[in-house]
């Protein structure tokens, strides 16, 4: 008769090691449910803030709000700057030359793009735009509105303004933003007082335009004082990312244009509008998370100071 197999050499062994580690991720498992269990006790605000941005999906939204702004609101600006006076539009050049601090074979292509000057091209812009084409434009633009409506709706928790309600508003917002974007050269250099009261003078020309683009965007579903620390957030971080692009963005711009020419500064523009957009649907969030959480909820809700009946 023959003789029975030996059971293969470790196998016990194996199987005591694998419920050994199974018996550990268990418990290292059970360990981090009551660590965050605590942590949404003791921490509201960062664990509300955690899961507000994982439902926002800050990159998905920033890459869409990045790709309408470039692909409409952007050729709304060099069509505006075509129809518009040439004291306004080498304004606008200035303050745009100023925004990135361009140099060099950047801020003369960016003197072509807006046709400025002499002899610019502008007149040949306007000519083969005409109204219709700058009706179509603006429309086609208003997709940046709403791009840029989503975002704080989803920063609020808020479900979409109906179009009566907002079509209006859409445009509002693309020509204040115009208005702000000819007004950024004359705030940074303080009105020729010197970046030491340009800088401060930005940070709270941002708070307001901020402040201001929540209440408008979304409807005035939202009090004013519930707005204000995303305003305060997302203008610091913002004012911070305008100083600091003059350094990073003329060395981009001028390295992508010698090595790929005028696609490269469509690159560097791109990559520039996303991180931008990032920082902004962040902020956004997280100034709607602080408004609707202990400890500034108390102290923003209208109706504690209201008085008594």
């Amino acid at each position: 008769m023959a003789a029975a197999a030996p059971p293969p050499a470790g196998g016990p062994r194996r199987r005591g090691a694998r419920s050994r580690r199974q018996g550990l991720w268990a418990r290292w498992h059970r360990r981090a449910e009551r660590t965050w269990a605590a942590a949404q006790r003791r921490f509201p605000v960062i664990t509300e803030l955690t899961a507000r941005l994982l439902s926002v999906n800050v990159l998905d939204a920033a890459t869409r709000l990045a790709a309408q702004l470039f692909l409409t609101a952007v050729p709304l600006v060099f069509v505006a700057a075509a129809l518009m006076p040439g004291s306004v539009r080498d304004q606008l050049v200035t303050s745009t030359r100023d925004l990135f601090g361009l140099t060099g074979a950047s801020a003369e292509q960016l003197r072509e793009v807006y046709g400025a000057g002499a002899g610019g091209s502008h007149e040949g812009l306007r000519g083969t735009t005409g109204a219709i084409g700058a009706v179509i434009v603006l429309l086609s633009a208003t997709a940046s509105s709403r791009a840029m409506a989503r975002v704080c709706e989803r920063a609020w928790l808020l479900p979409r303004a109906g179009a009566r309600v907002a079509v209006w508003r859409w445009f509002v917002w693309l020509v204040a933003w115009g208005a702000v974007l000819v007004l950024q050269g004359p705030l940074r250099k303080g009105f020729g007082l010197g970046p030491l009261l340009g800088v401060p003078l930005l940070f709270l020309a941002d708070v307001a335009v901020w402040w201001w683009t929540q209440r408008l965007l979304l409807s005035a579903r939202v009090p004013w004082l519930r707005l204000l620390p995303g305003a305060l957030l997302t203008s610091a971080a913002m004012t911070a990312l305008s100083v600091t692009a003059r350094f990073y963005m003329p060395l981009a711009l001028n390295r992508s244009i010698a090595t790929y020419g005028s696609l490269g500064s469509v690159f560097t523009l791109l990559s520039w509008l996303i991180a931008c957009c990032a920082v902004i649907t962040f902020t956004l969030t997280a100034g709607a998370v602080l408004a609707t959480e202990p400890p500034l909820a108390p102290l923003l809700d209208r109706e504690r100071f209201a008085p008594d009946t």
